[in-house]
């Protein structure tokens, strides 16, 4: 292609060799900057754990510290039922050193990946297989097994101990003792966590223990604790269903005969729909917002688990008990 001498290009082409190789050293500097970037920072010889969710990934970050580089694929306040990722995390999905994931079919739009990077061999860690599963108890959902096990700390603890083991042997060396330290303490922690939600539920009175969320999430809390699930505006297990008119008439009566005070909905799903039953309701009810499926930025009011699930126990106790 012929140039003028008018144009910068050929001013410094006219320069000779080394200024375009300064140049396309620059250049490529430039673009490793942003890959880079683009992949989570720089680049660490520390071992790789990429974990699914922000909730699993919160805790497996209080395991390891900075003895273990982790990256997150759900960000704050994302769903975890509907959340996708780019190609550039699915590659690292498959170039890790383990993968972490809740299982349970709660990763919907991930399971293509978590396949991807099983296939290819990558060492996986599925919280399912840790905790005692539960089925929906609801009959649109029923025999179906429900993944959010998190809202007992009880089965949190029995992930951590599964957990831990694996974690130390990706640290490896002086990384793993570090690991079994962190580990102890973070479940003391939950440990805590655990008898504080007791004490505080003990204050609602049994005939009021009845929850109404969006969907249903907390088959785990109410068998620990002795809550009744009265229903939830979405059917079934995943935010990705929709109720149908039916399914809000039935809820409503549930709620009317019920009693509830408080409906509750969910700071990764819309509300409307439950402001709406509330409406509907033959009397006064209110609506409380609920960290139930993500965490949200440091900002956000659930920046971690153990903050989540105090936030979380607080406001329930307040909207149920008298």
């Amino acid at each position: 292609m012929r140039q003028t001498p008018a144009r910068t290009p050929l001013s410094l082409a006219a320069a000779g060799p080394r200024p375009l190789r300064k140049l396309l050293t620059a250049t490529l500097a430039a673009a490793v900057l942003v890959l880079t970037a683009c992949s989570g920072g720089a680049a660490s010889d520390r071992p790789l754990v990429v974990v699914t969710t922000n909730i699993l990934g919160d805790v497996v970050s209080n395991l390891v510290g900075d003895d273990v580089e982790v990256v997150t694929l759900m960000r704050p306040g994302a769903d975890p039922h509907s959340f996708e990722i780019s190609a550039a995390e699915a590659a690292r999905m498959r170039s890790a050193d383990l993968l972490v994931a809740n299982g349970m079919g709660l990763e919907e739009g991930l399971q293509q990946h978590l396949d991807a990077a099983a296939s290819e061999g990558v060492r996986t860690f599925v919280a399912e297989d840790a905790v005692t599963v539960l089925p929906y108890t609801s009959t649109d959902a029923e025999g179906a097994d429900d993944p959010h096990f998190w809202t007992d700390p009880a089965q949190m603890i029995a992930v951590v101990d599964a957990l831990t083991p694996v974690l130390e042997s990706v640290g490896g060396g002086d990384a793993a003792g570090a690991i079994a330290d962190r580990a102890a303490a973070y479940r003391a922690e939950l440990t805590e966590l655990d008898a504080e939600m007791t004490a505080s539920f003990a204050a609602i009175p049994a005939e009021r223990r009845a929850l109404v969320t969006n969907h249903h999430v907390f088959g785990y809390l109410a068998d620990r604790f002795g809550f009744r699930l009265v229903g939830a505006v979405i059917p079934g297990g995943t935010t990705l269903a929709a109720p149908s008119t039916s399914d809000l008439a039935d809820l409503v009566a549930a709620i009317d005969k019920a009693g509830v005070p408080t409906v509750f909905a969910e700071s990764s799903s819309p509300d409307r729909l439950v402001r709406a039953l509330a409406d509907e309701a033959d009397r006064q009810v209110a609506v409380t917002e609920l960290f139930t499926e993500s965490l949200t930025d440091a900002d956000g009011g659930a920046p971690d688990y153990l903050t989540m699930m105090r936030v979380n126990t607080e406001r329930i106790r307040s909207g149920l008990a008298p």
